[in-house]
Protein backbone atom coordinates (compact mmCIF):
# COMPACT_ATOMS: atom_id res chain seq x y z
CA UNK A 1 0.00 0.00 0.00
CA UNK A 2 2.58 2.59 1.13
CA UNK A 3 6.07 2.73 -0.30
CA UNK A 4 7.81 2.82 3.07
CA UNK A 5 7.07 2.42 6.79
CA UNK A 6 7.75 6.15 7.28
CA UNK A 7 5.05 7.08 4.77
CA UNK A 8 2.63 4.70 6.50
CA UNK A 9 3.34 6.34 9.88
CA UNK A 10 2.83 9.79 8.32
CA UNK A 11 -0.50 8.72 6.78
CA UNK A 12 -1.71 7.27 10.10
CA UNK A 13 -0.67 10.44 11.91
CA UNK A 14 -2.44 12.68 9.41
CA UNK A 15 -5.53 10.47 9.67
CA UNK A 16 -5.59 10.76 13.46
CA UNK A 17 -4.80 14.49 13.54
CA UNK A 18 -6.90 15.53 10.53
CA UNK A 19 -8.74 18.83 10.52
CA UNK A 20 -12.19 18.89 12.06
CA UNK A 21 -14.71 17.94 9.40
CA UNK A 22 -12.02 16.51 7.14
CA UNK A 23 -13.30 13.85 4.74
CA UNK A 24 -10.33 11.48 4.66
CA UNK A 25 -11.78 8.16 3.53
CA UNK A 26 -10.05 5.57 5.71
CA UNK A 27 -11.11 2.67 3.46
CA UNK A 28 -9.61 4.33 0.37
CA UNK A 29 -6.49 5.42 2.23
CA UNK A 30 -5.71 2.06 3.80
CA UNK A 31 -7.52 -0.40 1.55
CA UNK A 32 -7.28 0.77 -2.08
CA UNK A 33 -3.70 1.05 -3.31
CA UNK A 34 -4.80 2.45 -6.68
CA UNK A 35 -6.90 5.31 -5.36
CA UNK A 36 -5.56 8.86 -5.42
CA UNK A 37 -5.49 9.15 -1.63
CA UNK A 38 -2.58 6.75 -0.95
CA UNK A 39 -0.92 8.12 -4.11
CA UNK A 40 -0.98 11.57 -2.50
CA UNK A 41 0.89 10.24 0.52
CA UNK A 42 3.32 8.13 -1.52
CA UNK A 43 4.16 11.07 -3.80
CA UNK A 44 4.24 13.89 -1.27
CA UNK A 45 4.88 12.04 2.00
CA UNK A 46 8.64 11.75 1.38
CA UNK A 47 8.71 15.48 0.60
CA UNK A 48 6.76 16.29 3.77
CA UNK A 49 9.39 14.32 5.69
CA UNK A 50 12.28 16.00 3.84
CA UNK A 51 11.62 19.65 3.08
CA UNK A 52 14.94 19.98 1.26
CA UNK A 53 13.79 17.31 -1.21
CA UNK A 54 10.44 19.09 -1.51
CA UNK A 55 12.18 22.38 -2.26
CA UNK A 56 14.36 20.92 -5.00
CA UNK A 57 11.42 19.11 -6.64
CA UNK A 58 9.04 22.06 -6.59
CA UNK A 59 11.69 24.57 -7.64
CA UNK A 60 12.03 22.52 -10.84
CA UNK A 61 8.29 22.41 -11.53
CA UNK A 62 7.37 25.93 -10.37
CA UNK A 63 10.61 27.93 -10.64
CA UNK A 64 8.91 31.32 -10.69
CA UNK A 65 6.82 30.59 -7.60
CA UNK A 66 8.86 28.43 -5.22
CA UNK A 67 12.05 29.47 -3.47
CA UNK A 68 11.65 27.26 -0.40
CA UNK A 69 9.11 24.73 0.89
CA UNK A 70 8.28 25.17 4.57
CA UNK A 71 5.50 22.64 5.30
CA UNK A 72 2.65 20.38 4.23
CA UNK A 73 -0.94 19.92 5.37
CA UNK A 74 -2.90 16.97 3.97
CA UNK A 75 -6.66 17.07 3.25
CA UNK A 76 -6.83 20.77 3.96
CA UNK A 77 -9.44 23.51 3.68
CA UNK A 78 -8.71 27.14 4.59
CA UNK A 79 -12.35 27.68 5.57
CA UNK A 80 -14.44 24.54 5.78
CA UNK A 81 -18.17 25.41 6.05
CA UNK A 82 -17.45 29.09 6.67
CA UNK A 83 -19.75 31.68 5.12
CA UNK A 84 -16.87 33.81 3.84
CA UNK A 85 -15.55 30.85 1.86
CA UNK A 86 -17.81 28.35 0.06
CA UNK A 87 -19.83 27.34 3.13
CA UNK A 88 -19.31 23.66 2.33
CA UNK A 89 -16.81 20.84 2.79
CA UNK A 90 -14.62 21.53 -0.25
CA UNK A 91 -10.97 20.72 0.53
CA UNK A 92 -7.68 20.10 -1.22
CA UNK A 93 -5.70 16.87 -1.13
CA UNK A 94 -2.95 18.93 0.40
CA UNK A 95 -1.61 22.43 0.86
CA UNK A 96 2.11 23.10 0.53
CA UNK A 97 3.46 26.16 2.34
CA UNK A 98 6.23 27.93 0.50
CA UNK A 99 8.29 31.09 0.33
CA UNK A 100 8.33 32.73 -3.09
CA UNK A 101 11.47 34.06 -4.82
CA UNK A 102 10.29 37.54 -3.75
CA UNK A 103 10.30 36.46 -0.09
CA UNK A 104 6.51 36.29 0.32
CA UNK A 105 4.66 33.49 2.04
CA UNK A 106 2.60 31.42 -0.34
CA UNK A 107 0.57 28.24 -0.66
CA UNK A 108 0.31 25.60 -3.36
CA UNK A 109 -3.11 23.97 -3.23
CA UNK A 110 -3.04 20.49 -4.79
CA UNK A 111 -5.60 18.11 -6.28
CA UNK A 112 -4.37 14.61 -7.20
CA UNK A 113 -6.14 12.22 -9.58
CA UNK A 114 -5.17 8.68 -10.56
CA UNK A 115 -7.82 6.15 -11.62
CA UNK A 116 -10.79 8.54 -11.45
CA UNK A 117 -13.10 8.76 -14.48
CA UNK A 118 -14.17 12.36 -13.69
CA UNK A 119 -17.82 11.29 -13.60
CA UNK A 120 -18.73 12.36 -10.08
CA UNK A 121 -20.24 12.13 -7.60
CA UNK A 122 -20.61 15.88 -7.60
CA UNK A 123 -21.31 18.35 -4.84
CA UNK A 124 -24.80 19.78 -4.57
CA UNK A 125 -24.79 23.08 -6.46
CA UNK A 126 -25.28 26.02 -4.13
CA UNK A 127 -26.14 29.67 -4.68
CA UNK A 128 -22.85 30.52 -2.96
CA UNK A 129 -20.92 28.86 -5.79
CA UNK A 130 -22.61 31.12 -8.32
CA UNK A 131 -21.87 34.21 -6.22
CA UNK A 132 -18.19 33.36 -5.88
CA UNK A 133 -17.86 32.30 -9.51
CA UNK A 134 -18.94 35.81 -10.51
CA UNK A 135 -16.76 37.60 -7.96
CA UNK A 136 -13.35 35.90 -8.11
CA UNK A 137 -12.36 37.13 -11.57
CA UNK A 138 -11.06 33.78 -12.82
CA UNK A 139 -13.53 32.62 -15.47
CA UNK A 140 -14.31 33.72 -19.01
CA UNK A 141 -17.97 32.93 -18.35
CA UNK A 142 -18.74 32.57 -14.62
CA UNK A 143 -22.16 31.14 -15.50
CA UNK A 144 -20.75 28.44 -17.76
CA UNK A 145 -22.50 25.08 -17.53
CA UNK A 146 -19.20 23.43 -18.41
CA UNK A 147 -17.74 24.57 -15.09
CA UNK A 148 -20.67 22.91 -13.34
CA UNK A 149 -20.34 19.63 -15.24
CA UNK A 150 -19.43 16.37 -13.49
CA UNK A 151 -15.94 16.43 -14.97
CA UNK A 152 -15.04 19.99 -13.93
CA UNK A 153 -17.10 21.05 -10.94
CA UNK A 154 -14.54 19.88 -8.35
CA UNK A 155 -11.77 21.83 -10.07
CA UNK A 156 -14.11 24.84 -10.24
CA UNK A 157 -14.90 24.67 -6.52
CA UNK A 158 -11.31 24.17 -5.46
CA UNK A 159 -9.98 26.97 -7.64
CA UNK A 160 -12.59 29.33 -6.21
CA UNK A 161 -11.61 28.23 -2.71
CA UNK A 162 -7.94 28.89 -3.48
CA UNK A 163 -8.78 32.39 -4.70
CA UNK A 164 -10.90 33.09 -1.61
CA UNK A 165 -7.94 32.01 0.53
CA UNK A 166 -5.97 34.88 -0.99
CA UNK A 167 -8.84 37.37 -1.00
CA UNK A 168 -9.64 36.63 2.65
CA UNK A 169 -6.03 36.98 3.77
CA UNK A 170 -5.40 33.31 4.53
CA UNK A 171 -2.29 33.40 2.33
CA UNK A 172 -0.68 36.31 0.45
CA UNK A 173 0.05 34.25 -2.68
CA UNK A 174 -1.32 30.97 -3.98
CA UNK A 175 -1.31 28.58 -6.89
CA UNK A 176 -3.76 25.76 -7.62
CA UNK A 177 -2.27 22.70 -9.29
CA UNK A 178 -3.78 19.43 -10.45
CA UNK A 179 -1.86 16.20 -11.05
CA UNK A 180 -2.87 13.11 -12.98
CA UNK A 181 -1.32 10.27 -14.99
CA UNK A 182 -0.63 11.02 -18.62
CA UNK A 183 -2.54 7.96 -19.84
CA UNK A 184 -5.74 8.73 -17.92
CA UNK A 185 -7.26 10.53 -20.87
CA UNK A 186 -10.40 11.63 -19.04
CA UNK A 187 -8.36 13.31 -16.32
CA UNK A 188 -6.06 14.98 -18.83
CA UNK A 189 -9.03 16.14 -20.92
CA UNK A 190 -10.75 17.59 -17.85
CA UNK A 191 -7.62 19.55 -16.94
CA UNK A 192 -7.35 20.88 -20.49
CA UNK A 193 -11.02 21.86 -20.78
CA UNK A 194 -10.94 23.53 -17.37
CA UNK A 195 -7.89 25.60 -18.30
CA UNK A 196 -9.75 26.84 -21.39
CA UNK A 197 -12.52 28.22 -19.14
CA UNK A 198 -10.08 30.58 -17.42
CA UNK A 199 -9.35 34.21 -18.25
CA UNK A 200 -5.91 34.56 -19.80
CA UNK A 201 -3.34 35.52 -17.15
CA UNK A 202 -2.46 38.72 -19.03
CA UNK A 203 -6.09 39.87 -18.79
CA UNK A 204 -6.71 38.99 -15.14
CA UNK A 205 -6.77 41.34 -12.17
CA UNK A 206 -3.73 41.39 -9.91
CA UNK A 207 -3.03 38.48 -7.58
CA UNK A 208 -5.42 36.01 -9.19
CA UNK A 209 -4.54 32.40 -8.39
CA UNK A 210 -3.03 30.59 -11.40
CA UNK A 211 -4.00 27.05 -12.37
CA UNK A 212 -1.38 24.58 -13.57
CA UNK A 213 -1.92 20.97 -14.64
CA UNK A 214 0.92 18.46 -14.37
CA UNK A 215 1.30 14.85 -15.33
CA UNK A 216 2.17 12.44 -12.57
CA UNK A 217 5.12 11.37 -14.69
CA UNK A 218 6.56 14.90 -14.65
CA UNK A 219 6.53 14.85 -10.84
CA UNK A 220 8.25 11.47 -10.78
CA UNK A 221 10.90 12.78 -13.19
CA UNK A 222 11.45 15.80 -10.94
CA UNK A 223 11.90 13.50 -7.93
CA UNK A 224 14.56 11.57 -9.87
CA UNK A 225 16.36 14.77 -10.90
CA UNK A 226 16.35 15.83 -7.25
CA UNK A 227 18.49 12.80 -6.48
CA UNK A 228 15.82 10.54 -4.94
CA UNK A 229 16.32 7.81 -7.54
CA UNK A 230 14.99 4.98 -5.38
CA UNK A 231 11.79 6.85 -4.56
CA UNK A 232 11.29 7.80 -8.20
CA UNK A 233 11.78 4.19 -9.26
CA UNK A 234 9.26 2.97 -6.67
CA UNK A 235 6.72 5.58 -7.73
CA UNK A 236 7.18 4.69 -11.38
CA UNK A 237 6.79 0.97 -10.78
CA UNK A 238 3.69 1.44 -8.63
CA UNK A 239 1.87 4.08 -10.64
CA UNK A 240 3.28 4.54 -14.15
CA UNK A 241 4.81 1.27 -15.39
CA UNK A 242 1.86 0.08 -17.46
CA UNK A 243 4.06 -2.27 -19.47
CA UNK A 244 3.85 -4.73 -16.58
CA UNK A 245 0.04 -4.66 -16.83
CA UNK A 246 0.26 -5.23 -20.57
CA UNK A 247 2.59 -8.21 -20.05
CA UNK A 248 0.28 -9.68 -17.40
CA UNK A 249 -2.75 -9.36 -19.66
CA UNK A 250 -0.85 -10.82 -22.58
CA UNK A 251 0.31 -13.80 -20.53
CA UNK A 252 -3.27 -14.55 -19.56
CA UNK A 253 -4.42 -14.50 -23.21
CA UNK A 254 -1.65 -16.46 -24.89
CA UNK A 255 -2.19 -19.77 -23.03
CA UNK A 256 -5.88 -19.64 -23.95
CA UNK A 257 -5.05 -19.12 -27.63
CA UNK A 258 -2.50 -21.96 -27.54
CA UNK A 259 -5.04 -24.27 -25.95
CA UNK A 260 -7.43 -23.62 -28.79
Amino acid sequence: MFLSPDIYVLARRELLLREEGSAIDEDRLLGNALSSMPLTFNLFGPMALDLNLATVVLQQLLPGFVHQVTGFTFEHSPGRRQDRFLNDGTAFDLAIRIITPEGEDGTIFVEVKYSEDMAGPAARLRDRYDEVSRSVGLFVDPESLILRSLALEQLWREHMLAQLAVDQGFTPRAMFIAIGPRLNRRVMAAFHVYANELIDADDQDANRVPFRAFTLESFIDAVARAGADGLARDLWQRYADFERIYDLCLSSIIPTENHQ
